[in-house]
């Protein structure tokens, strides 16, 4: 029998690697070893087959199939074809190749800590701007007997990032610790390397990261018996059958897969700011079932929002990445951005987003879902638009609460049952792709994400504070916190942790706006001071939960919200 050349076993691999059933896992293992011994001719073809090798290792038929799925993929930066066009795959994520991001500040910091050698700063792609406006900082970085040297200008930007390199450093590793000294406070921080937009490059070396090695260790496993779900699921049914467990992790453990969140999205080029700021105290492992878990990881309390809670969870088959999910929580209702990583497209993305919403209906007590225009393809999302998001969506049972879009969409039902293959045109869904929509019981509820008026909420304390304290902020918080630690009873304050106490004067404007807060009850009043507590606790979610069953405080939150504001409305 004639030998396979290396493009037609690829081919044959791709064609049945989603497919699952007697006799496929030994074909699969067959070709697995054809194509190890292999060499590809194209950049393209190497790519290819290290998708393959991704798939397999979170879609194994069995134990044989995913162990040599695993150990082609470990070893695939030795190959000679990846050598070969390791230029060419920059950025892929590969092992074996470079990244090229302007990575956020505290990503930056964080692969400066781990792989300090291999973080540099890619000047050909550094605008000339950029490079003036980092010169124009490096005076604040510097030593006060280097100030004579920053005074003189005697050094451009990149002599000066040269110039910071300790022992054991690249300049990118270098320039990210020196910006990331400027405060203490994260914000103005991390403002700083984010305003330029540092663009540095991760150079490959043994140990990572790489897409070709991600695995959480801690995730369950389970094969592929059986052939995939790709039809539509009932999410109303789904809702109601949560996940098999959701448990906490230890430390340890929250750390790897705060790094393994990180590594999912450096790998891919992009930042999250969920995982970015990912805090390892607060990280839970979901089991779904069936192999497929999450990773639910909170922020760090310095970085939360006020009023929502958002968490990142990223998807595991099998304990590999396949994607990630972006969730705000408030008044029972969660926003729900959702991703599955290219790689893993042609699999169960339905079945797998039911699994999304039953897990954040768990976490959450949430019983009303949306989705923002962003992710339909809203706000200039092209690919949103292009991949027909709005109608996947429509699909599942979501809907606009905007008459005018759903006026349109019956329209277009209508026409799509006349004209088979009739697609709507890509003008047409960016409009109504400018709405968000939801599923949901009761539409009238107008407290939840998307309906809520935050900004309303926002203007009562601005008015509150420039009323009683003007424009110099600083000198309002203690005070603030004070009257409505007064107000409620809070003595102890001062004996709280840290995070605890700036959570509580972040919310005491909030609080003094609200009318009638006085005449609460103590143990209202106690209550109300368990949410803002929480909001800088732990565990974001328990502010979620606890904020859900405050009656009081939720309708003084609406009264806020329900008030129209010129300006803005």
């Amino acid at each position: 029998m004639k030998a396979l050349s290396p493009l037609r076993a690829l081919g044959q691999l791709e064609r049945i690697q989603g497919e699952y059933g007697p006799g496929l896992a030994a074909r699969k293992l067959a070709l697995l070893s054809t194509l190890a011994r292999a060499r590809f001719a194209s950049r393209a073809a190497v790519e290819r087959y290290h998708e393959c090798l991704g798939w397999l290792r979170a879609y194994s038929d069995d134990a044989r199939v995913a162990k040599e799925a695993e150990r082609q993929s470990t070893s695939f930066a030795r190959r000679s074809d990846l050598r070969r066009f390791r230029a060419a795959l920059d950025s892929s994520g590969i092992a074996g190749t470079d990244i090229s991001y302007p990575f956020y500040a505290i990503t930056a910091r964080w692969l400066a800590g781990h792989w300090p050698t291999r973080l540099e700063v890619d000047w050909d792609s550094f605008h000339e701007t950029d490079r003036a406006l980092l010169e124009s900082r490096m005076s604040l970085v510097a030593h006060p007997a280097e100030i004579p040297l920053a005074d003189d200008g005697a050094l451009d930007a990149r002599g000066w990032a040269e110039a910071l390199r300790g022992r054991g450093e690249a300049d990118g590793a270098a320039l990210a610790m020196a910006l990331g000294s400027l405060s203490r406070d994260p914000i103005p921080r991390d403002f700083y390397q984010d305003e330029i937009g540092v663009a540095m490059v991760l150079r490959w070396g043994r140990g990572g990261p790489s897409r070709s090695t991600a695995r959480a260790r801690s995730a369950p496993i389970a094969h592929q018996s059986g052939p995939l779900r790709r039809g539509r699921p009932d999410l109303r049914a789904e809702l109601m059958r949560p996940p098999l467990s959701i448990r906490s992790v230890s430390l340890t453990q929250g750390r790897e897969l705060v790094d393994l969140a990180r590594e999912a999205m450096v790998t891919r080029a992009r930042d999250l700011d969920a995982f970015a700021y990912g805090d390892p105290r607060d990280v839970r492992m979901v089991d779904c079932g069936d192999g497929l878990a999450f990773a639910a990881i909170g922020m760090l309390p310095e970085q939360r929002l006020l009023l929502e809670s958002v968490y990142g969870f990223l998807t595991l088959k099998n304990g590999v990445p396949i994607g990630y999910v972006l969730s705000s929580a408030i008044n029972g209702s969660s926003e729900i951005a959702y991703n599955v990583f290219e790689t893993y497209r042609g699999g169960e993305a339905a079945w797998v987003y039911a699994r999304v919403l039953a897990m954040t209906k768990a976490m959450f007590d949430s019983d009303v879902f949306t989705i923002y225009p962003y992710q339909l393809g809203g706000g200039g999302n092209q690919e949103g638009l292009d991949s027909g998001s709005w109608w996947f969506y429509q699909k599942l049972g979501f809907r606009s609460r905007d008459r005018g879009v759903l006026r349109e969409m019956r329209r277009e039902l209508t026409r799509m049952k006349r004209e088979p293959g009739y697609r709507t045109p890509v003008k047409k869904l960016a409009v109504i792709a400018e709405h968000n929509v939801y599923l949901e019981e009761d539409p009238s509820c107008q407290d939840v994400i998307g309906a809520l008026r935050t900004d309303r909420i926002g203007m009562a304390a601005t008015r509150l504070l420039s009323r009683r304290w003007g424009g110099d902020r600083r000198a309002a918080v203690e005070p603030c916190a004070e009257a409505a630690a007064l107000m409620l009873g809070a003595r102890d304050r001062q004996r709280w942790p840290s995070a605890e106490r700036h959570a509580f004067a972040a919310w005491s404007p909030l609080l003094l706006a609200i009318p009638g807060v006085a005449r609460w009850s103590a143990a209202e009043k106690r209550a109300a001071v368990a949410v803002m507590r929480a909001k800088g606790g732990r565990r974001e979610s328990d502010f979620v939960l606890l904020l859900n069953r405050h009656a009081k405080l939720r309708a003084g939150l609406n009264r806020l919200a329900a008030r129209p504001v010129p300006g803005l409305d």
